[in-house]
């Protein structure tokens, strides 16, 4: 082990940011807006106020100012579980015989086991403030449904979440940990919204999916007085508390005096990947420094590498705003044997335009490949991972044995974003032999496509 970087490093308390990293103030080309999908004009401050908490809406629509104060009950409550480790994967190193040296940003050290707790915690602080009694939301393979019940708890406020039917039924470990924190957690598409009716009418005996779910939470939310609607990932906003990610391995990185070549991360909706990697791509876009950045998506749910750039509804109930980026179209619902996360039908907007500049790469990767590459680690490196961080696993593994193909000696960061013990049903399918790989069809993306709307 090299003597002068320590297998895991942390920070001390005093290092933990205190403000956020806007990366949209750095971009040339901003965002596209989101537009009202009634009028097809941008969304105004008091329109997206009656769907999110008015702080939040205020983020959202911020592309200029670079830096955000964290308020001190957020960094407070980041004080039980942050600064997180960077941890230089030495084993990882040795067992592939790479000279690479391999790093990650662990996010799996609280009781949600994920990354999404950065944002929960702040949502459900701005949800307080603004004097609400609760909030509604979605979640997919369970992670930011059990951060948002555990921030709801903290500042005592109502939790209602729609859980992507097919995860609500694989992984009921999940669904108690929302519910031991107090949220009320419901099967989605489901029977107790008008928009659940419809789509159960539309696609009889379906799985669910993000939008599907999303569909639901805003239709409880804007109904429901007192609620406000929140969303773990995709959003600007979210992918502004997530740099608290980039921002601590950032400081770690100039600490020991690491450069990382190419930095990777799992891309479902944006959250983890845009958050590991804006301060670095801020650098990137001013000119301080250059890296390779490598978005790993799902083959069988690959908005990214397979979908369209263009205006799509954020939700299958077309109720939410319309957000330009790389999607699959709003209907997509991905296979019921897809197992590993990252089902979103779009990605994040900031995330889509750089991507769309050239500034990210993007590559899919089948899911028996994932969970070997989650096995491999686990087997190694000691830690299991969760399915949807196992995606960017797959790819670091790729890289390095790539650099001991050519002698390149470059240095890898990945976002492991949590961990995998909530994700069983998955591994307990792979390890026998039960799981297989469905990439869609380019009739079923054409047939998706089709239903995007005419912007």
């Amino acid at each position: 082990m090299d003597k002068k970087i320590p297998y895991k490093i942390y920070l001390s308390e005093d290092e933990l940011p205190d403000q956020w990293y806007n990366v949209r103030a750095d971009m040339k080309t901003k965002p596209a807006p989101l537009l009202n999908p009634a009028t097809h004009q941008p969304v105004t401050l008091d329109e997206m106020s009656r769907i999110f908490c008015t702080e939040l809406a205020r983020q959202e629509l911020d592309n200029d100012t670079p830096y955000i104060d964290i308020p001190g009950e957020i960094l407070d409550f980041y004080k039980m579980y942050r600064p997180a480790p960077l941890v230089r994967a030495y084993f990882l190193e040795k067992a592939l015989d790479t000279p690479a040296k391999i790093y990650y940003k662990f996010e799996g050290n609280n009781t949600s086991g994920s990354h999404k707790l950065n944002s929960a915690i702040a949502q459900a602080y701005y949800a307080k403030k603004q004097g609400l009694k609760g909030v509604t939301t979605e979640t997919g393979a369970g992670q930011w449904g059990t951060a948002l019940s555990m921030a709801c708890a903290y500042f005592d406020l109502d939790c209602k979440v729609y859980m992507v039917k097919v995860s609500y039924e694989q992984k009921p470990f999940r669904r108690e940990v929302m519910r031991t924190y107090g949220a009320d957690v419901t099967p989605s598409p489901s029977e107790t919204t008008k928009v659940g009716r419809e789509i159960l009418a539309k696609f009889p005996g379906t799985s669910g999916s993000l939008g599907c779910a999303i569909s639901e939470a805003v239709e409880t939310a804007v109904n429901s007085e007192g609620y406000r609607y929140v969303l773990g990932s995709v959003l600007s906003q979210v992918l502004l508390h997530q740099s608290v990610i980039g921002l601590e391995t950032m400081t770690a990185c100039d600490k020991y005096g690491i450069k990382p070549d190419i930095i990777i991360g799992c891309a479902g909706g944006g959250s983890n990947l845009g958050g590991l990697i804006s301060p670095f791509m801020g650098r990137k876009l001013r000119g301080e420094a250059d890296y390779r950045f490598i978005a790993v998506e799902p083959a069988s749910c690959p908005s990214l590498t397979r979908g369209r750039y263009a205006y799509d509804f954020c939700d299958t109930g077309m109720v939410c705003p319309l957000s330009k980026m790389y999607t699959l179209g709003s209907g997509f619902i991905p296979s019921p044997n897809h197992a590993g996360g990252l089902r979103y039908h779009g990605m994040s907007s900031v995330l889509s335009e750089l991507y769309d500049e050239g500034l990210i790469e993007a590559k899919s990767v089948e899911q028996t490949a994932v969970f070997e590459a989650a096995t491999q680690f686990a087997r190694i490196e000691g830690t299991l991972p969760a399915p949807e961080s196992s995606h960017a696993i797959r790819a670091a593994i790729d890289e390095a044995l790539r650099c001991k193909e050519t002698g390149e000696e470059k240095t890898i960061l990945f976002g492991l974003t949590g961990t995998g013990y909530f994700d069983m049903v998955a591994y307990q399918k792979f390890n026998d032999g039960l799981m297989s790989d469905y990439i869609p069809t380019d009739d079923e993306l054409d047939k998706s496509f089709e239903q995007l709307p005419k912007v």
